[in-house]
């Protein structure tokens, strides 16, 4: 029996490490060259930015953004926006990579992306957000 290891059931995981982890076990029982590990591995383009925001409560506050570009080898790379206080560029990285393998499994002509912006959605009125 094929023993599996997921985001929830490892604890305290850093989401890329346990996507890197389920990418060594795929890679290996494929028997991957080095160099097209490599290639896969790693994601095409990483942006980090400052999102300022002018709060209705007259004040401002800046949120850091990420952008992950995974892969666009197998057509676009597509991937919406994580919105949460302790979003961080390890897990939209890992949400980015992940993107891109659903698109190749189901045979998609897309590749994979996200974005993600450190605020917390619940406490911004929509002109806010």
């Amino acid at each position: 029996m094929l023993e599996t290891k997921t985001a929830s059931t490892k604890i305290a995981g850093n989401a890329y490490d346990v996507a890197m982890e389920n990418f060594e076990t795929a890679a290996n029982a494929l028997e991957l060259d080095n160099d097209i590990r490599e290639m896969i591995r790693s994601p095409e383009r990483m942006l980090i930015v400052s999102v300022p925001v002018r709060m209705e409560v007259e004040k401002s506050i800046a949120s850091e953004g990420f952008r992950v570009q995974h892969s666009s080898v197998r057509g676009p790379a597509k991937g919406g926006i994580r919105y949460h206080p302790q979003v961080t560029l390890d897990e939209v990285k890992a949400l980015a990579t992940w993107m891109t393998w659903k698109c190749a499994v189901v045979n998609i002509p897309f590749g994979g992306a996200k974005g993600g912006i450190t605020c917390d959605p619940k406490s911004m009125s929509t002109h806010e957000l």
